[in-house]
């Protein structure tokens, strides 16, 4: 189908495209004033998107789409509209019971078949830009209308503080009993610290244990030099029968003496001998001096020789006993490392329980701050107010989509009575009908009579066969 025949159509068929047309309108204004109005009232609320100064989250410039969402999803929860129910208190009213029992045949709870009523009549619309939520309720009564919407979101801001109080609570309780049990942890540490300070007799300081190693250190050198002075002692003892010849005794200024008087007593009675004889006065004189001071030099000997025996045991006393003290000091080190070894690990338990506490105990107080707060991260933006015009039905919208409708209708219709009852409009129905070519077309006559026309003379198409070439 061409265009033009389409207009042909639409002018032959003139008055089933203006009767549908007409029609299609008038019912939808006819409808549009018939039908009850609705008047929708509409509320807004704010999620706040700065820091929270209990909790110091941050949602961010523009909240997360999730977020808004799940606002979204508690704003037409049931748990919203049950409490819109109790703060307007409709289920006690009989108005609404009766209504209740007529359409519901009294089954299931008046709360459930109004919750129902108003999610149907709610509309909860998130902006796509912004972290605005406009909650909408519409309603044949426009003061009806902004109360339902304003206790909504009342309600959502209500039920919105519950959800962040009443974990808040049930934390501030767990963490409650958490700090107490860490104090408890920490009380026990810092009595087991201050016990074994007590038992060791080590602080926080190591200088104690310093000081008793450097004491070890001198008494390990003071034993190296008394085991060397008792092993040469010890030496000077072996050959202590050789008395004369021992440094001891050569060093004696005594002994030496003694021998400086023997040389001279000796040299005078060899002078004395050769020249008064030997059994001259003075010469027995000289040799019984002589006896003399040998003795004296032999018990001097003897008393040095002695004195070594005495310094080689004395010494090895001396190196046990210094042994034993460096034994002693020994343990006592020990026992100083291991104890300074318990507290580092006592100490370490107890600066793990103080963190541990620190942050149970901030965790605690953050909770605990939070279940008694009275402020939701919602906020009240504008409230609803009765509606001045309906928002349903739309008069001029209607008609306008009506007027859309009706040419659109009206089209069709003129196309489908045109399929049923199919006519010739033209020289191409004629040719697409009958498949001959067309011969001549007779001009349409005049609209007024003239001599000569048969009255009703309609323009004629003269149509036939063509001859086949060669006849």
């Amino acid at each position: 189908m061409t265009f033009k025949q389409f207009i042909i159509i639409l002018r032959a068929r003139w008055v089933t495209v203006f009767s549908v047309f007409f029609g299609v309108v008038g019912l939808v204004v006819a409808l549009s004033l018939v039908l009850p109005k609705k008047y929708k009232a509409e509320a807004s609320v704010m999620v706040d998107v700065n820091p929270d100064p209990v909790a110091s989250v941050v949602y961010g410039a523009l909240l997360n789409p999730a977020i808004m969402a799940t606002q979204v999803d508690i704003l037409t929860s049931d748990r919203v509209a049950r409490r819109v129910i109790r703060n307007l208190k409709l289920d006690q009213n009989p108005e609404v019971v009766e209504q209740w029992r007529a359409e519901a045949n009294g089954q299931g709870s008046v709360e459930d078949w109004l919750g129902g009523v108003f999610q149907k009549h709610l509309d909860v619309k998130p902006s796509r830009e912004s972290n605005v939520i406009t909650v909408g309720y519409s309603s044949g009564d426009p003061k009806g209308a902004a109360v339902v919407a304003n206790a909504f979101v009342q309600a959502y801001l209500d039920t919105a503080l519950e959800l962040r109080v009443d974990p808040a609570r049930k934390y501030s309780g767990f963490f409650g009993q958490q700090t107490k049990e860490a104090k408890e942890k920490l009380e026990a540490a810092q009595k087991a610290l201050s016990a074994a300070q007590q038992e060791t007799g080590i602080t926080g300081s190591d200088e104690r244990l310093d000081v008793e190693t450097a004491r070890l250190n001198e008494l390990s050198s003071q034993l190296v030099a008394m085991q060397t002075l008792a092993a040469e002692t010890s030496s000077r003892e072996t050959y202590k029968g050789q008395g004369d010849n021992l440094a001891d005794t050569l060093s004696n200024p005594v002994v030496a003496n003694l021998k400086v008087d023997l040389g001279r007593a000796e040299a005078t009675l060899q002078e004395l001998s050769s020249r008064l004889g030997a059994n001259h006065p003075q010469v027995i004189q000289a040799q019984a001096h002589i006896t003399e001071l040998r003795s004296r030099i032999a018990a001097e000997t003897k008393r040095v020789t002695g004195s070594v025996d005495v310094n080689a045991r004395v010494n090895a006393s001396r190196v046990d006993a210094m042994r034993q003290q460096l034994e002693a000091q020994r343990q006592n080190v020990l026992q100083l490392k291991a104890g300074r070894d318990r507290i580092a690990i006592l100490e370490k338990e107890l600066e793990s329980a103080q963190r541990n506490y620190d942050s149970v105990s901030t965790r605690f107080s953050q909770v605990n701050l939070e279940s008694q707060t009275q402020q939701a991260n919602v906020v009240l933006l504008s409230a609803a107010s009765p509606p001045l015009e309906a928002a349903f039905p739309k008069v001029l919208l209607n008609t306008l989509v009506g007027v859309f409708l009706g040419v659109l209708i009206a089209i069709g219709s003129a196309l489908v009575r045109e399929l049923v009852d199919r006519r010739v409009r033209n020289t191409r129905d004629l040719t697409e009908s009958l498949a001959i070519p067309v011969l001549g077309v007779l001009p349409r006559p005049p609209k007024k009579r003239k001599a000569g026309l048969v009255p009703g003379m309609a323009q004629r198409v003269i149509s036939g066969r063509l001859p086949a070439p060669g006849n």
